[in-house]
């Protein structure tokens, strides 16, 4: 089932994030987050009218997808940078294209035009999953970020709802 986040989902939501924080490079995040945290995050976002959506299996929050203004300025008011993550034993079952499919859809009736993913490089899952969704790669920036005592690059793929 996928729903709408809910401030009781951040304790869950923060420990399926942590996890990216703390064991790779796809978070440029450096120190985990609180419940606390998340739960200022998700009404950020659904309080600037985007979606915060949960996957939720058995009870439990096992992945969730966001989106986030592109930039502040006006005229980018109709981009969005969105982003998927997953309950480390949920990947490559279709979770991902499934928060994603909702998470677009939400965005096209809310007249979001384009989204953008960035992604930690190299990183052939999300690639693939960017792709799956439609998405086309549109910029490749080389050591922009800066973890675990080595540079890593950031790639970015985009979609226009509107086709």
């Amino acid at each position: 089932m996928i729903r709408d986040a809910a401030k009781s989902d951040a304790g869950a939501i923060a420990h399926i994030y942590n996890f990216y924080i703390e064991n790779t490079a796809i978070s440029f995040e450096e120190k985990p987050v609180s419940g606390a945290d998340i739960e200022r995050r998700i009404e950020g976002v659904q309080g600037a009218g985007l979606p915060w959506l949960v996957a939720v299996e058995d009870g439990a929050v096992v992945g969730y997808a966001y989106a986030t203004k592109w930039k502040e300025r006006s005229a980018y008011r109709f981009s969005v940078e969105a982003s998927v993550y997953l309950a480390n034993q949920m990947q490559g079952r279709g979770l991902g294209a499934k928060l994603y499919k909702a998470t677009f859809a939400k965005l096209k009736e809310g007249g979001i035009n384009t989204v953008i993913g960035g992604i930690t490089l190299p990183n052939s899952a999300s690639v693939a999953l960017h792709e799956k969704m439609g998405m086309k790669k549109v910029a490749h920036f080389e050591k922009v970020g800066f973890k675990f005592d080595q540079w890593h690059d950031v790639g970015y793929w985009q979609i226009s709802l509107d086709a």
